[in-house]
């Protein structure tokens, strides 16, 4: 008996004396203290982003010769296209949610509402191959939580929801793969529609650009987006995930982490951009988004700016506001001279078309970089990225802005207004570069032969007589 005795005492001292330990190992880690009922720790361990960063330039290859991309919104909130009930609103249109304050009840009779017969993968592939463009990112998911692919994870989706009940993704995907464009897709992590997640409300207000998890939720809406990644890696071959809406506060930098360790753990050559993890202290992405905006300065870092080609992302009926030809090379020109990609966008309507401005645009485009495009794909940041016209009046001298490229022994020069007189490129002279000597001068499109000179000053070159194209005028200037 008393042998039953010491060992039942012996056993409870053990047990009692582990259970201790672990309760104080647990206070003290972080992913345990202050969890929430019903999730569970992500992995401090993760390998995957360990190894991606590890071949990230081999990863990231195809995306930097690139440079040019067309990305996509498209969804449901093209069919009010701006409008709701009869009300115009401002912002832009796959805001239309927010904008109007829509209750979801009422946001949900949109996708009986939407069927893109006009919808031709083929013909998108085309209009994007014409224009120059090397990829293409489309809205799987917006921040109203409609999927424009065929989900297992929900029935909100193109399939299971509207009246096409067909799948967009599916098409575009086999047809970029055809036309040797890479295939990506954009998923936003705010979600409007989610159950799991619910509108802020600020002095009567929803406040849509930053909601709340419902208590507890975080964990099994994390599972949802895996489901959905995992969908589009497996069913569609992607090959970049451009992320968005991960700026709400109950978003940490350890889930966007978790995010992109899965994401790398199924499909280990894929391209992750920032948004994930944006409020990260260490950058754990690819590259870098601005929306909007045109980076200042050069950067080392690899960048992308987004941008519209009128006010809005998706479509809205009556925003005709577009940038001229012009505008949208110079930017390409110039964001490639920083050692960055343009990533244009398109909004087409809910019938499927792509808004014919944007397609007028994109032809020229594409006409342009049939005759430059040398000097855009594969190209790298030069010593300095821009010439400024100097100060100095000379009636001898066209006064321009040059923006510079380089590749091996070439050096492009674009001239962003037309040369009529002959121009003088400051950091071609021999004082400026004593360690480079031109060999031959010509302007991309043209077979007129240029008189040049460099000198200690300055690479002189005389114009040819005749434009090769429009807008942007490009020297190639190849080096001994």
């Amino acid at each position: 008996m008393k042998r039953k005795v010491t060992i039942f005492i012996l056993f409870f001292t053990v047990f009692f004396s582990l259970l201790s330990q672990h309760k104080a190992q647990a206070g003290n880690n972080p992913e345990v203290k202050g969890k929430k009922k019903g999730e569970k720790p992500a992995s401090s361990k993760l390998p995957f982003i360990e190894k991606a960063q590890k071949n990230r330039d081999e990863r990231m290859a195809w995306w930097r010769d690139a440079k040019l991309g067309m990305f996509i919104h498209w969804g449901v909130y093209a069919i009010p296209a701006g409008t709701w009930k009869g009300k115009e609103y401002g912002g832009i249109g796959e805001w239309i949610m927010s904008h109007a304050d829509i209750p979801k009840e009422e946001y949900e009779t949109l996708p009986p509402k939407f069927n893109p017969v006009k919808f031709d993968a083929k013909q998108w592939v085309q209009i994007a191959k014409s224009a120059g463009m090397k990829y293409m990112v489309i809205t799987s998911k917006h921040h109203d939580g409609f999927c424009m692919f065929d989900s297992k994870a929900t029935d909100y989706d193109i399939v299971d929801a509207t009246p096409y009940g067909k799948d967009v993704l599916k098409p575009l995907s086999i047809e970029c793969k055809k036309a040797k464009i890479k295939f990506c897709t954009y998923y936003s992590i705010l979600d409007w529609h989610h159950p799991d997640q619910k509108l802020r409300d600020e002095n009567g207000k929803h406040n849509y650009g930053n909601n709340e998890i419902k208590r507890g939720k975080k964990r099994e809406y994390i599972e949802y987006v895996k489901a959905h990644l995992k969908e589009l890696v497996n069913n569609y071959g992607i090959d970049l995930l451009w992320f968005d809406g991960g700026w709400m506060s109950w978003w940490k930098p350890k889930n966007g982490k978790e995010l992109v360790n899965y994401l790398w753990s199924i499909s280990p050559d894929i391209i992750i951009n920032n948004r994930a993890t944006g409020k990260a202290k260490k950058h754990i992405a690819d590259y870098g988004t601005p929306e909007q905006r045109i980076p200042k300065e050069g950067s080392d870092r690899d960048f992308e700016t987004c941008m519209t080609m009128n006010d809005t992302w998706g479509f809205k009926k009556n925003d005709h506001k577009w940038k001229s030809t012009k505008t949208l090379i110079v930017n390409l020109v110039d964001i490639v001279s920083k050692g960055g990609n343009y990533l244009l966008n398109v909004g087409p309507t809910e019938e499927g078309l792509i808004p014919q401005p944007s397609v007028e645009r994109l032809t020229q485009i594409g006409q342009w970089l049939k005759i430059n495009g040398e000097a855009i794909y594969g190209t790298k940041r030069w010593k300095v990225y821009r010439e400024n016209p100097s100060e100095e009046k000379s009636r001898k001298f066209a006064n321009l802005e040059f923006r510079f490229t380089a590749k091996e022994n070439v050096v492009y020069a674009a001239c962003l207004s037309w040369p009529d007189k002959p121009v003088k490129i400051k950091s071609l002279g021999k004082e400026g570069s004593p360690n480079i000597k031109v060999r031959a001068v010509k302007m991309l499109g043209s077979d007129e032969q240029l008189q040049w000179t460099q000198d200690m000053n300055f690479l002189t070159i005389t114009p040819p007589q005749t434009r090769p194209c429009d807008h942007v005028y490009v020297f190639r200037i190849i080096l001994e």
